[in-house]
């Protein structure tokens, strides 16, 4: 993350979330001692040498070293789904100081997110809590901001992808975003298209505008075409960020997943919690207001074994279901990025780090996922 007028590249530095050192990360998990929350879990069996996913245990995405989990920003100016508005800004803001002081260095976000008249806000918003940040000088460069260009039917050029990149990194005043990724695949409706966004891409990871580049709602077969494609002009793709939970289980995130571990791609996990049906918060007689009520209208009455095995394993911990969802995708080897839009909810997030499920309740979970009968519904922007 390189902040408008910076000199110098920052050094890659992990924060211990409560202030007394900063760590440089050398490989790719660096385990440090020290819970972040209060109480310490039941002792269960562990694989010897697994890393607990503190914080600062950094995963290596292409050049760049993150946190084992990251916060998305999908809410923050989003009217329609998650009643955003403007006086939110200074909770968000405190999320925002929360989470990097306790280690947490990737935001996502889009050129896309926002709504009306804040459309790019989530953009903006972000570039805003970069510089106002009053922390260490160290563990705000060490931000890694992830941010997603919008296919529009109008993006017809590698040159007009490339403008995109470069209005994202105006709404943010960066002159450098982390990871640019391509927000969906047009293959399947306008394949020349498809081709100029990939250059696109190529282009601005030649320009420096981004450390690194990758692509979200892309199913196996159409990742290991731009895998093979940018790595013909030069180009790592380093991750692909798709739909990835319990409840989106589905044969074909298992094969995306088993293509990123054999060509070395991460996997970014939206959606970590099902849009909220996996948190236990609601019912079919308690459901969210808007749209996702619709939803969940649907969904829920066939979660019974899911969220039954969440509740259990969540009280044998003592921790919440959100806190064991998140850390399933973790276990699964993904970097999920739950959304937040308040302190608490991000107090909540930071509780799925600092410990592991063992692998029994890991296959406890996968069992009840596929019992139940009912599942999330697949974005209609992935391709196969």
């Amino acid at each position: 993350m390189a902040l408008r007028s910076a000199t110098t590249a920052a050094p890659i530095t992990a924060a211990h979330p409560r202030g007394r050192h900063v760590i440089r990360a050398s490989r790719e998990m660096v385990p440090q001692p020290g819970p972040i929350t209060a109480g310490k879990p039941p002792r269960l069996p562990l694989q010897l040498g697994a890393p607990l996913f503190w914080p600062w245990e950094k995963v290596k995405i292409g050049p760049l070293y993150v946190s084992p989990m990251g916060f998305g920003t999908w809410a923050w100016g989003n009217q329609l789904l998650w009643g955003y508005q403007e006086d939110m800004d200074g909770g968000l803001q405190e999320v925002f100081n929360l989470a990097v002081r306790n280690g947490i260095n990737l935001f996502d976000t889009a050129d896309s997110y926002g709504t009306g008249r804040f459309n790019g806000q989530s953009e903006r918003l972000l570039g805003k809590f970069i510089r106002e940040f009053k922390g260490q000088n160290k563990i705000r460069d060490d931000v890694v901001i992830a941010t997603k260009f919008a296919a529009y039917p109008w993006r017809l050029t590698s040159g007009q992808f490339v403008r995109a990149c470069k209005s994202s990194l105006d709404r943010m005043q960066l002159d450098q975003i982390g990871i640019g990724q391509l927000h969906w695949s047009t293959a399947n409706y306008a394949p020349l298209q498809e081709l100029a966004l990939w250059d696109g891409l190529v282009a601005m990871y030649e320009k420096g505008l981004v450390r690194a580049v990758g692509v979200s709602n892309y199913g196996p077969k159409q990742l290991i075409k731009i895998h093979d494609y940018l790595k013909a002009r030069g180009v790592p793709l380093c991750s692909v960020q798709v739909q990835f939970s319990l409840l989106s289980m589905g044969a074909e995130q298992m094969e995306l997943k088993a293509v990123c571990d054999s060509l070395g791609i991460r996997l970014i996990a939206y959606s970590p919690l099902g849009l909220g049906m996996l948190t236990g918060k609601y019912t079919t007689s308690k459901l969210p207001s808007g749209p996702r009520g619709l939803l969940f209208r649907q969904i829920l009455p066939g979660l019974d074994p899911l969220l039954s095995s969440l509740n259990k394993i969540a009280e044998r911990r003592r921790k919440t279901m959100s806190q064991v969802a998140i850390n399933w995708c973790i276990c699964k080897g993904a970097i999920p990025i739950p959304g937040v839009k308040t302190v608490e909810q991000a107090e909540e997030n930071l509780g799925s780090l600092g410990w592991r499920l063992s692998s029994n309740e890991i296959l406890e979970l996968d069992s009840a996922a596929k019992a139940s009968p009912t599942k999330m519904i697949q974005n209609i922007f992935q391709t196969s």
